[in-house]
């Protein structure tokens, strides 16, 4: 069994910078990619940011000079740290894994998402 869990969520104020975190845990042999999505009220789930095992990132062009994902392989844990929100970055954040198991077999995994609210 394999959870992912989100954590750092919540409502601020336009130019609040807060840092998400999403951990791993289980019957875990390594972490390959892992990703951040989101998806707005109404709209589609969309790709924010990913990081391979070792270090390589991409980014949505919404948010390239804002947001900064990154990885903790030793914690099985990815970050984002997102800066200066807007209200258009409001939306549920999930964190998606490539998950390599104990037993050697390779899934994908999500985690139960966290609410970021950004208003005045």
């Amino acid at each position: 069994h394999v959870q992912l869990v989100e954590a750092g969520g919540g409502l601020v104020q336009p130019g609040a910078s807060p840092r998400l975190s999403c951990t791993a845990s289980g019957s875990i042999f390594s972490n390959n990619m892992m990703g951040w999505y989101r998806q707005a009220p109404g709209t589609e789930r969309e790709l924010v940011a990913t990081i391979s095992r070792g270090g390589t990132t991409t980014y949505t062009d919404s948010v390239k000079d804002r947001f900064t994902i990154s990885r903790d392989n030793a914690k099985k844990t990815a970050y984002l740290q997102m800066i200066s929100l807007k209200p258009e970055d409001t939306a549920v954040y999930y964190c998606n894994a490539d998950v390599t198991t104990e037993y050697l077999q390779r899934s994908t995994y999500w985690g139960q998402g966290t609410q970021v609210t950004v208003s005045s």
